[in-house]
């Protein structure tokens, strides 16, 4: 992956765009399918979609992206295709792991390590490990991941910590109990992104989307660009977000 960082005239972090999206990558599949190819050509452009999408990213000053790769729903697929899905991981982190390192991308994975093969489990951790002082963009790879597991494992987490007795019930507070997801440390996402043209979350960052913007596009994930993004980002900025209040708040 290389990027060509001289594109001008694209939105600003600091006009009042997101400074966290997160994108549910959705239409693989129904996009090969439409054009006679097997589904394992949707992800394979799709792959292609997440270079395009992380190298816009890095040029319009986004701080962070988080993308649904792999959900913990997806293991009911036909094995062949798991195969297929977990091969264009390996694919990809073999292929752009150290261009992504060299433009200063961080990379995080939130979900959970259960089922995952050794192999890929040791490629997750040298990555995470060989980016983990970068800053400039800060990608979270959702892999294996179901928000309610998320929540579940997190209650769990704080249970332990309530009968070892370094936690009192009383001090279980909203922040604590973020300080135990899967994205602990990460800013909730301003703005969700769904491609496909369906409108549900699918169990995706169901905790951290709470007071985010959703925008929902009819485009098949492959097919997803620059302008689709701009696009996505231009809607958000004209967005009044209350928060719950009468007012606009900003989140700066």
């Amino acid at each position: 992956m290389t990027f060509a960082m001289e594109k001008p005239g694209l939105p600003s972090a600091d006009d009042h765009a997101p400074a966290h999206i997160a994108i549910i990558m959705d239409g693989n599949g129904r996009w090969a399918q439409e054009r006679g190819l097997p589904r394992t050509e949707g992800h394979r452009r799709g792959v292609d979609a997440v270079r395009r999408t992380v190298q816009a990213a890095l040029e319009i000053g986004l701080t962070h992206l988080t993308l649904f790769s792999f959900s913990s729903e997806n293991w009911c697929r036909p094995k062949a295709e798991i195969r297929d899905l977990f091969g264009l991981m390996r694919m990809f982190i073999r292929r752009d792991l150290a261009d992504l390192h060299k433009h200063g991308v961080k990379i995080k994975v939130i979900g959970s390590r259960d089922g995952l093969e050794p192999d890929v489990l040791k490629m997750i951790d040298d990555a995470v490990a060989l980016t983990k002082d970068n800053d400039t963009l800060i990608l979270t790879i959702a892999f294996n991941y179901g928000g309610r597991d998320e929540i579940a494992r997190a209650a769990q987490r704080i249970a332990a910590q309530v009968e070892q007795g370094t936690l009192k019930p009383e001090q279980v507070t909203q922040a604590v109990f973020a300080d135990n997801l899967d994205t602990s440390g990460l800013p909730d996402p301003d703005l969700l992104i769904r491609t496909s043209g369906e409108l549900r979350l699918s169990n995706f960052l169901l905790w951290q989307l709470a007071y985010a913007e959703f925008v929902f596009v009819d485009t098949y994930w492959p097919d997803f660009n620059r302008e689709h993004l701009e696009s996505a980002i231009a809607e958000f900025q004209q967005r009044n977000r209350r928060f719950g209040g009468v007012t606009a708040r900003s989140t700066a």
